[in-house]
């Protein structure tokens, strides 16, 4: 249990963790919610089990994982278990989706979609707070040195 919440006092990571949730939030907001212009949950939910076919129980974790673990990443708070869960669904992503794009975001609409640029920078976030845990200011730091 004191691996899952071990970290360094890194202002790296701090940073890294703060900026990822504030990056990923509003997608779990569209997700969740509908906000900026999403199809909310039942929206998000139809359309990965019916056109990416996603098992539901997968499904409802991408959901999840994306809003709350973001507000958890800006706190620091299960740093570990949510960076393992973005670096997954990004691969998941970039798989079955973004990779037939290829590499470059669709600035001009001239793709078919968008690249996976984006979810290879989540993945190296996501592995770097897989290493060092929430840093500085974390609630992960605070229960690992309770532990």
């Amino acid at each position: 249990m004191r691996t899952l919440f071990q970290t360094d006092e890194a202002w790296s990571s701090l940073v890294l963790r703060v900026i990822l949730g504030i990056v990923i939030l509003p997608h779990g907001a569209q997700k969740l919610l509908g906000l900026f212009c999403g199809f909310g949950f039942a929206g998000t939910m139809g359309m990965l089990t019916a056109k990416v076919h996603f098992p539901a129980v997968v499904a409802f974790l991408i959901i999840i994982g994306e809003s709350f673990g973001s507000l958890g990443l800006i706190l620091g708070f299960l740093t570990r278990l949510t960076a393992a869960s973005y670096v997954l669904i990004m691969l998941g992503a970039i798989t079955l989706v973004h990779w037939p794009n290829g590499f470059f975001m669709n600035w001009f609409g001239k793709q078919a979609g968008e690249g996976y640029e984006y979810h290879l920078l989540v993945i190296g976030i996501g592995l770097a707070l897989l290493l060092t845990g929430g840093g500085k200011w974390s609630v992960d730091g605070a229960i690992a040195k309770k532990l």
